[in-house]
């Protein structure tokens, strides 16, 4: 049997960790930081904090010690909020498995450095291990109650996705394999800004033309940003990036387009975060980092700027789609060889 460890048990961990438990071939070690997850799920097998009504297999333990969750683990899939990366891999590090493969399934950047997760895990890790990413369009609660999913593993390191592939892979949930993964990365983290901006528009009461101009326009600046990091377009048009775009800009169980729609219709942001019960929208996170990004590789993006105006100066949702729709005219195709800036 198979080791896997996954690192965090929020609705996604959790529902990862029910993925391989439902193949009855591993062993999956869950780490909860929450006493009150670790209570539940010993119970009752759920979590009933984050993703409830959904049985956890037998064959999945949790616990709160990273010794008791890695020892002897092959597989470390970290699925923790992205501003806490940095400080919980620190505390694995001694207990990890030489060899180990390890894989983060967070969609976010790390504010102050402005690094993808996979380059925060490589600047503490140094090469002693192979590092990919875990991203498409999954809502954790469809996974868990196996509606059909199609996800990516991205990595360098054709090893690591391949057994990531066959240890994953069942018939609700196939995965895809990439070696792209600054593209895989940037896809994960900065649809959630785009779904922000979807959401806003839902809520102030604007149609699907809105919101599909919006998406894509949206694909095309995260497609700029992709490639001037060294990602590549094609990554940008898959299931890290089109394919989770779309979903998180339109399904209702999207945190990040909650926060858009409750903006839209005129709440603040602390109420908003306040409400959410603990719950962590990425892209709050992430648009921050993004407006660096983008300025620090001379690309511009008008959609997460406007949104960083929102979050972070009060600007009017409304002032700022009016802005958007009055810049001054372009072409839709700029050819990449020319320039960044669209």
């Amino acid at each position: 049997m198979s080791e896997v460890a996954i690192i965090g048990a929020g609705a996604w961990g959790t529902a990862l960790s029910i993925v391989l438990g439902r193949k009855q071939r591993h062993r999956v070690r869950l780490w909860a930081y929450e006493k009150e997850v670790r209570e539940s799920i010993n119970a009752s097998r759920v979590n009933s904090l984050y993703l409830p009504d959904h049985q956890i297999p037998d064959c999945v333990f949790v616990s709160g010690d990273f010794s008791d969750a890695l020892t002897g683990a092959e597989i470390v899939v970290s699925v923790m909020p992205s501003q806490h990366c940095r400080r919980v891999f620190k505390e694995m590090l001694p207990h990890l498995q030489p060899g180990a493969l390890l894989v983060s399934a967070t969609k976010g950047l790390e504010q102050d450095t402005l690094l993808r997760m996979s380059e925060v895990i490589g600047e503490l890790a140094g090469s002693r291990f192979q590092v990919g990413a875990l991203s498409g369009p999954t809502f954790a609660t469809e996974v868990a109650r196996g509606d059909p999913t199609a996800i990516t593993i991205a990595s360098k390191d054709t090893r690591l996705a391949s057994a990531v592939q066959s240890e994953f892979s069942d018939p609700s949930f196939r995965v895809y394999t990439n070696d792209d993964v600054i593209g895989a990365e940037l896809g994960g983290a900065l649809k959630n800004v785009i779904a922000i901006a979807a959401g806003a528009c839902d809520g102030l009461g604007l149609g699907h033309n809105s919101v599909a101009a919006l998406i894509t326009r949206g694909l095309a600046e995260m497609t700029r940003l992709a490639t001037a990091c060294g990602g590549r377009a094609e990554t940008m048009a898959g299931l890290a990036g089109l394919g989770d775009l779309v979903l998180t800009c339109t399904g209702a169980l999207s945190r990040n387009r909650s926060v858009g729609f409750e903006l839209g219709r005129g709440r603040k942001l602390p109420e908003i975060i306040a409400s959410m019960h603990g719950m962590v929208a990425e892209g709050v996170f992430t648009t921050t980092a993004a407006v660096h990004l983008a300025k620090k590789h001379g690309v511009e993006m008008p959609i997460t700027e406007q949104i960083h105006a929102i979050l972070n100066q009060s600007k009017a949702p409304r002032h700022a789609i009016h802005e958007l729709m009055t810049r001054s005219s372009k072409s839709e195709l700029t050819p990449n060889h020319t320039a960044r800036r669209s």
